[in-house]
């Protein structure tokens, strides 16, 4: 968050103007740890900042702008141009992919949020002797029961009466379950 705040901030700053914001940060990091070891005065309610946050923050600004001056010193450039930062070009595409790869782990799981929608989980409690038999006949066919009765479930049809009717099938192993 720092880095990308100072390359935005930055374009287009002098070499001045840079080593003024070097100056600030320092400023503000010394102000934040500070703070964060002095003892609580007061709370600061719901929407208070993390003082330890804050103080990271501070730090991590304080050091990108450093890396910002030393690199316009070390070009000779007089103005800092974010293109011109490979480091910071580097970083900014990695923050870039880390970004839409969260984005499109989010989109995955919201498809399969919306396709679970669709899906039933039931608890069925069935007789002894029903038990038993829906046992031997997962038994033989390698399977849990459960995965005989959802099977079962998904040969189960209904005729033009509205008549139940399951049609002879052979439970079996499906890849991936």
């Amino acid at each position: 968050m720092a880095r990308d705040a100072a390359r935005r901030q930055g374009r287009g700053l002098s070499v001045a103007q840079v080593a003024e914001k070097v100056s600030e940060a320092a400023r503000r990091e010394r102000e934040t740890q500070q703070q964060l070891n002095a003892p609580a005065e007061t709370e600061g309610g719901p929407f208070a900042t993390d003082p330890e946050h804050l103080a990271q923050l501070w730090a991590a600004k304080h050091a990108e702008w450093r890396r910002i001056a030393a690199l316009l010193k070390a070009s000779g450039q007089q103005v800092y141009d974010p293109g011109q930062d490979a480091q910071g070009v580097a970083w900014a595409q990695e923050r870039d992919a880390r970004r839409q790869d969260a984005l499109d782990r989010h989109a995955a799981w919201m498809r399969e949020r919306r396709e679970a929608k669709d899906e039933l989980r039931a608890q069925v409690w069935v007789s002894a002797d029903t038990s038993r038999r829906l046992r031997a006949i997962a038994a033989r066919a390698g399977l849990e029961p459960e995965q005989v009765l959802a099977q079962l479930a998904e040969n189960v049809r209904t005729d033009e009466d509205g008549v139940v009717v399951v049609a002879p099938f052979t439970p079996h192993r499906v890849e991936g379950a």
